[in-house]
């Protein structure tokens, strides 16, 4: 469902021909076919084939096209990996994309300040291997790590598995360079970890969706490469024992649990039993499953899983469970839990919410969801799958497809949002899917804030039009406006 509000903006031929000039013809796509493949991102919202194509290839020509296009009023969608799921490298009528897919590569690991420096259309799997390969490790992951980039990463504030352990992309950001919407270039690559000379610039632009200016290249922070991890699987009654399993695990291992996620049994049911995406390696159901990691430094680390089973169980809170004893085993109770990117199909039209709330209120939430949904005869099956240890869920709400019924859904949905003090959006981004609804995560005073942000930096309003923010003259929904 399209609702950004976006008006087609004219661009002038002139301009597509200083761009083709300046960045000569690897660098500039026109043809109605090229520009077809840039129109949206995997969000599945409707998206206009661009104007044309920018492929800069350096730092210099990122700066000289926005200078071009600062001229001539004309409005850019970035582009990274085109992976996001909200509809934020999605293009409006008369635009142009600027992919970065030309700005790639790592630049220099630094293996004694355990950083790495990398252009910003890296695929985030070409920079982990990177670092494993020097005995270090880039820590944020995700799905889409194959074609996801570092730029569109950073844009969103990627979050991932990982991020009980080594935080969200923001924690592991220590310098960058960006490119602002009239070209000028605000430039700051340090691998210093303390730095208070005044503000931190870096963190506008991460999170911000290419709003306020277009990422080139990255320091990145490194970790020492631990060798292994061991996993499990644990079959428990409810989402509160899930909760006293953590903070057993926490008391155990501290920092070294990598994952702990947390499947329903919705999403169990849908994934092992009614569609033939994985198998359950239980014989029963049970009330809630988590699957949790740790790294093996200790030498020892399937010993210690044992031990955190062993007591779980003396205290009457595991019910089930499985180790794995090899990579594939491992590999195996992962297809689990990633199994909901493969729903898509079997589970029809649906609605997939990121929601972020407080870890300790995760299960009252997903209760109050639940009972709020079964009263809109538009809401289907919901599935709900997510990473406990942080507070985010992945709500997956089935429909008859119509437009209106997503309008309903979403409106029960965010409002419980904004009344449980939580995100309408944990890791996904805003993109232009959700522009609309930021309001329920975000109060009036904050949105002046960041408008103000935007206006300043980008005072004519080109850069990503219609994502973050909705429109000016399109309607919010009251209840964003409502205090709780």
């Amino acid at each position: 469902m399209d609702s950004t509000g976006i008006q087609p903006n004219s661009a002038p031929k002139a301009a597509i021909s200083e761009l083709t000039e300046t960045l000569g013809p690897n660098g500039v796509l026109t043809t109605p076919e090229d520009c077809a493949r840039y129109a949206t991102d995997q969000s599945g919202l409707a998206g206009t084939p661009p104007l044309a194509v920018l492929r800069p290839a350096s730092t210099e020509e990122m700066s000289q096209l926005m200078a071009i296009c600062h001229r001539h009023a004309l409005s850019v969608v970035p582009q990274g990996g085109r992976t996001g799921l909200s509809g934020g490298a999605s293009c409006p009528a008369g635009v142009v994309a600027v992919t970065t897919e030309r700005l790639t590569g790592v630049i220099e690991i630094d293996e004694e300040a355990m950083t790495l420096t990398a252009w910003a259309g890296t695929p985030l799997e070409t920079v982990q291997e990177a670092a494993r390969a020097v005995g270090l490790e880039y820590c944020v992951d995700i799905g889409a790590r194959g074609t996801a980039t570092i730029g569109g990463t950073i844009a969103t504030n990627a979050g991932g598995i990982r991020v009980l352990q080594r935080g969200m992309t923001r924690d592991n950001v220590l310098g960058l360079e960006a490119v602002l919407a009239d070209g000028s270039v605000i430039s700051r690559l340090a691998k210093t970890v303390k730095d208070n000379a005044g503000f931190d610039l870096k963190h506008l632009f991460i999170g911000s969706e290419g709003v306020l200016g277009l990422v080139t290249r990255a320091v990145l922070r490194l970790h020492r490469q631990v060798p292994g991890t061991a996993t499990a699987l644990l079959a428990l009654p409810d989402h509160a024992a899930a909760l006293h399993c953590l903070n057993l695990a926490r008391s155990m291992f501290g920092g070294r649990i990598v994952a702990f996620e947390g499947m329903w049994p919705d999403y169990w049911d849908f994934v092992c039993r009614e569609t033939t995406l994985t198998s359950s390696p239980l014989a029963d159901r049970y009330g809630f499953y988590v699957l949790i990691e740790i790294d093996a430094e200790t030498g020892r680390a399937e010993e210690e899983l044992e031990a955190l089973f062993t007591e779980l169980f003396e205290q009457g809170i595991a019910l089930d469970g499985v180790l794995a004893k090899s990579g594939a085993e491992a590999q195996a109770l992962w297809k689990l839990r990633e199994a909901v990117g493969e729903v898509d199909d079997a589970f029809g039209p649906h609605i997939n919410f990121d929601i972020g709330v407080s870890p300790s209120a995760l299960g009252q939430f997903c209760e109050a969801a639940d009972a709020r949904l079964a009263t809109l005869p538009e809401a289907g099956a919901v599935l709900k799958v997510g990473h406990i240890g942080d507070g985010n869920v992945h709500l997956l709400v089935a429909h008859d497809g119509r437009d209106i019924s997503e309008d309903r859904i979403e409106s029960v949905i965010y409002e419980l949002v904004r009344d449980w003090h939580g995100a309408v959006t944990a890791e996904h981004g805003i993109g232009r899917i959700k522009a609309r609804w930021i309001g329920c995560s975000r109060s009036p005073e904050e949105l002046t804030l960041m408008r103000g942000l935007k206006a300043q930096l980008d005072p004519h309003g080109l850069l990503n039009p219609g994502a973050l923010f909705a429109a000016p003259d399109a309607a919010c929904h009251e209840i964003a406006l409502k205090q709780p």
